[in-house]
């Protein structure tokens, strides 16, 4: 078991929460219910997977986790670039992000692939 305050994985992941949630307060009203609520589930899910993976009991099911967080994270990425295409951002704030989250998906990777060790 992990202490998963500790994993870099997790920390890099809520600072991205903290940030999304401040982008999706500057989406229209419109989009309240859909593409913010939607980014908001992904992105909360990233760092609550590795969160409730480190309470498994074996790598196995650790892993199970890590993936289903690194799909959370592509899935935020893809409705990044539609809140992008939308005119919802600006393309540097967008560089920023992107960024963020792919350094956040390589990082779930690496850990992932070191639990087979």
């Amino acid at each position: 078991m992990h202490n998963f305050k500790k994993l870099r994985i997790w920390i890099d992941a809520m600072d991205l929460v903290k940030e999304n949630y401040i982008l999706t307060k500057s989406f229209p009203n419109s989009e309240k219910y859909s593409l913010s609520s939607q980014m908001n589930r992904a992105v909360v899910s990233i760092p609550s997977n590795i969160a409730e993976g480190t309470s498994k009991n074996s790598n196995k099911h650790f892993k199970k986790y890590l993936e289903d967080s690194l799909g959370s994270a592509f899935e935020w990425e893809t409705q990044l670039i539609i809140a992008f295409n939308q005119g919802y951002l600006t393309k540097e704030k967008l560089e920023i992000l992107e960024d963020k989250i792919t350094q956040i998906q390589k990082m779930i990777s690496k850990f992932k692939s070191n639990l087979d060790f």
